[in-house]
């Protein structure tokens, strides 16, 4: 299995709508994306690693599909359409990352 991590680090005055993202893009994704997208969660960053410092990441999100190829066939396609949903939640530059996931407990 392998999850694909979409994080937006954390910028002083950056605006991020978490409803939009949890209620519309996040939802639009899975719809788009169908049966290979197997579960997948939306995150606030809190906090940093030390008392009072800002989070690494001010919004995330982790998706989860059997495989590179399934996430590679089923949002390909649709890779413009979320793309570009992207300035309707945030101004940041997301940071995305694939890994194989090696446990889950």
């Amino acid at each position: 299995m392998i999850k694909v991590s979409v994080m937006y680090p954390y910028q002083n005055g950056a605006r991020f709508d978490f409803d939009y993202y949890r209620d519309k893009h996040m939802p639009l994704l899975k719809e788009l994306m169908g049966a290979a997208c197997l579960k997948y969660s939306v995150e606030k960053g809190l906090a940093g690693g030390a008392p009072g410092t800002p989070p690494t990441y001010l919004g995330l999100c982790h998706f989860y599909c059997d495989t590179l190829e399934s996430f590679t066939e089923a949002f390909g396609p649709h890779a413009d359409v979320l793309n570009g949903d992207i300035p309707n939640y945030t101004d940041l530059v997301p940071v995305i990352q694939i890994s194989e996931v090696l446990a889950e407990v």
